[in-house]
């Protein structure tokens, strides 16, 4: 079993910047691809990107590429999601999740584990 803790959600101005955090323990050598995900009120969940850890690539949905950016820290099983240029849109509840297979995707369902989600809030 993986265990996810997602943290560093907040609320900020338009254009500002965010890092979430996503802790993973556990059986962590069976994780191959993390991802986060949003969901808004009354919308769809949504991937917002994925990193496929052992080579260290990174992928981003259109809406947030070239103002998102994934990373991992290996020593501490920590994947990072740091947003710059945030918009009003980009409000959502986020969340981390983590899949053993290695298939490279922003469908849900590729992944088994979930963490519990941190909400960002952008005012304009």
């Amino acid at each position: 079993q993986v265990q996810l803790v997602a943290s560093g959600g907040g609320s900020v101005q338009a254009g500002g910047s965010l890092r979430l955090s996503c802790a993973a323990s556990g059986d962590t050598y069976n994780i191959n691809v993390m991802a986060w995900f949003r969901q808004a009120p009354g919308k769809e969940r949504e991937g917002v990107a994925y990193i496929d850890l052992r080579p260290n690539i990174t992928y981003y949905a259109d809406s947030v590429k070239g103002r998102f950016a994934m990373s991992q820290d290996n020593a501490k099983n920590t994947v990072y999601l740091q947003m710059k240029g945030l918009k009003p849109e980009d409000t959502a509840m986020y969340y981390c999740a983590a899949g053993g297979r290695r298939i490279l995707s922003l469908q849900a369902y590729v992944y088994h584990y979930w963490g519990q989600g941190t909400q960002v809030t952008v005012y304009s």
